[in-house]
């Protein structure tokens, strides 16, 4: 590798696994101007590879590994990687992002992009190694675990190297499997696993680089990082993700009714204690904290259960999402029962999100009688049972008995058992919802009814609508005008909130930033992210011309859907039971999404992008305006 990076040749490797043949091309000036890198790039290339309509398990359904335009550098809270892909979940446009180091070194070894098509013969595995892309045989590895995968990798090719790989339940294609980066490190959501799986890629593993980044201005570089470092230190938030990770908030929300309990019944759980990440650090579980490429946080965790009946179980982790999936979602508080879940899913490549969720409808639909007892074969599987969520993920993850129901998601689940219990199937499109308890948060329940993944929190992340910091409350008045508008409970300016989000989201991940800088803390502000992009690219950029940027994106990634057969649907902007079911524990007058609510939210949403109100298409004015003529041309947009 060359020492200095050369910005305006970013390379993209299209790998074809039913030929074997590598090829090379470059991302151009216009591209990155237009799409920024990362997440944006992924996108375009997903638009000019995609056929009309692609079921996801089928080899045109390409798989594109993208690294942020800023990994590989200093820049604090850079280093991010992503996959972009058709979900088997939703049959719809997909993104995941991942942090670690996985994306440095794939950058640092001169690759910017992989665009995987085809399916290979038998089971393969990548290896970069100093420009160099291999495609090798996977049989040996192909039925092991994630750990097991990463230590016989080691054992091959050196300690030096870091791996993106599936673990059984993507060989297995359970439609929520997940792409594992160094054991720890999760693209959890979407079944993307399963994608890889279909493919028999078991692995992309890359070598330590030698290669470094020289900013096209190294002096203005260099003064925006020191910039960029001070102001995530002095927020707020800082000490917080620190001390405790992204499960400090547990306690507060149980107190006040909005954690996910009981599969989204109730709002808070009994005897919350062990969940919390107060717990874990008084009682001596915290074993380390870890951060990503370049971190200044390092909010991940490192938990070992050291006695008791699940003494010697350690994994990364949990995060909020999972303590709520698998703890609260299920009524389960054992800490070990919690962690001995975590650890079984990040072994076996599966989505904590969407493995609480389906565990929480079987759970609920056995309650009521639903699930036959020669399905459950004696498991229990009533709320509470550790049993279930230490047992369950092994049965998913191999397909096996009631495993196999569980791992095609609670929609198809619910589908199969009939009843009623699609009421209580917590999805839409597919995908599981995401812990936001959305009836008390208006801006999260409108971000999750446009985003393009469906009802998850890793697209728009608006948690400055709780108006928590002083950084929240003066990002919201920045927004809306007025603080007054910091409050999660009403419909007003919820619009305007969250295309902010998105469009800075967006931007984060086409750079390669954590998204905890610019949408939990506020120091990667959008004039710092265009005056980083300048500098090191050399190609000119603003702060308006840089949220225009994610706006393409966003535009673009409704498109996709488009091409994919999206369509309007207000009955799909919520799960049912959000939009039909009360939770009085919600400290609000009216604690329910109701359609009158969401389709409000939406049209100003869709006025504010100057998409068709009633369609959620973008105009072809829009398209034009925004510098994607082609889409207009390709008779998916039309004038309002």
């Amino acid at each position: 590798m060359s020492a200095e990076y050369r910005w305006l040749q970013q390379r993209c490797l299209e790998v074809d696994l039913s030929t074997r043949q590598i090829r090379e091309r470059e991302i151009s000036e216009k591209e990155l101007r237009l799409f920024l890198g990362g997440r944006g790039i992924g996108a375009y290339l997903l638009w000019n590879r995609l056929p009309k309509a692609v079921d996801p398990f089928d080899p045109d359904n390409p798989l594109i590994f993208s690294t942020g335009t800023l990994t590989g550098t200093n820049v604090p809270m850079s280093g991010r990687a992503g996959i972009t892909f058709v979900s088997p979940a939703t049959g719809l446009y997909f993104k995941g992002n991942v942090g670690g180091h996985f994306g440095v070194y794939l950058k640092l070894n001169g690759v910017d992009y992989i665009v995987v098509h085809g399916v290979a013969s038998s089971p393969v595995y990548l290896l970069l190694d100093d420009e160099e892309v291999e495609i090798r045989d996977a049989g040996d590895l192909w039925g092991r675990t994630v750990r097991e995968t990463n230590r016989a990798l080691a054992e091959l090719h050196g300690d030096d190297i870091e791996v993106a790989c599936i673990g059984p339940a993507g060989e297995n294609r359970v439609r929520f499997a997940s792409v594992m980066v160094s054991v720890y490190n999760a693209l959890a959501r979407g079944g993307i696993g399963a994608v890889m799986g279909s493919k028999f890629l078991k692995a992309v593993a890359v070598k330590r680089p030698h290669g470094t980044v020289r900013p096209r201005d190294v002096v203005a570089f260099r003064r925006t990082v020191r910039e960029l470092r001070q102001a995530l230190l002095a927020d707020t938030m800082a000490d917080s993700y620190y001390k405790y990770g992204t499960a400090a908030s547990i306690g507060f929300m149980n107190e006040i009714g909005t954690l996910p309990s009981y599969n989204f019944q109730r709002g808070s759980v009994e005897s919350v204690e062990q969940l919390t990440s107060e717990y874990w650090n008084e009682r001596g579980l915290l074993k380390g904290r870890i951060g990503c490429a370049s971190c200044v946080y390092s909010c991940h965790r490192f938990i070992k259960i050291d006695e008791g009946r699940y003494a010697g179980t350690y994994s990364g982790g949990p995060e909020y999402e999972t303590v709520s999936a698998l703890g609260s979602g299920p009524g389960v508080t054992s800490i070990g029962a919690l962690q001995k879940a975590n650890a079984l899913c990040n072994d076996l490549g599966l989505d904590t999100i969407s493995t609480g969720g389906v565990i929480q409808w079987a759970m609920e639909t056995y309650e009521r009688g639903l699930l036959p007892n020669a399905l459950t074969e004696g498991l229990d599987l009533h709320f509470g049972s550790e049993e279930a969520v230490t047992e369950l993920p092994r049965l998913i993850a191999y397909r096996k008995g009631i495993g196999d129901l569980l791992a095609e998601g609670v929609k198809r689940a619910a589908e199969k058992v009939g009843g009623e219990s699609w009421k209580w199937a917590v999805h839409t499109r597919g995908l599981e919802q995401s812990r936001v308890e959305t009836r008390g948060a208006m801006g999260y329940a409108l971000a999750f009814a446009v985003n393009p993944r469906g009802p998850d929190h890793l697209h728009t992340e608006c948690l400055a609508e709780f108006g928590m910091t002083p950084e929240m409350r003066a990002l919201i008045r920045e927004i809306t005008g007025s603080e007054e508008y910091a409050r999660p409970d009403i419909v007003e300016k919820r619009a305007e909130i969250v295309r902010w989000h998105e469009d800075i989201y967006a931007v984060s991940d086409a750079l390669g930033l954590c998204a905890f800088t610019s949408t939990a803390a506020y120091g990667a502000t959008p004039e710092r992210c265009a005056r980083l992009f300048a500098a090191l690219t050399g190609i000119s950029m603003d702060k308006d011309r840089v949220m225009e940027a994610g706006r393409r994106i966003i535009t673009l990634e409704r498109m996709i859907n488009l091409r994919l057969g999206w369509k309007e649907d207000p009955s799909s902007y919520a799960p049912w039971r959000l939009m039909n079911e009360r939770v009085e524990s919600l400290h609000t007058d009216d604690p329910i999404l109701s359609i009158d609510k969401m389709r409000f939210m939406v049209r100003q949403y869709y006025r504010l992008h100057g998409w068709d109100e009633k369609t959620g298409v973008p105009s072809r004015s829009v398209l034009e305006r925004l510098g994607l003529l082609e889409l207009a041309n390709d008779k998916v947009g039309k004038e309002s």
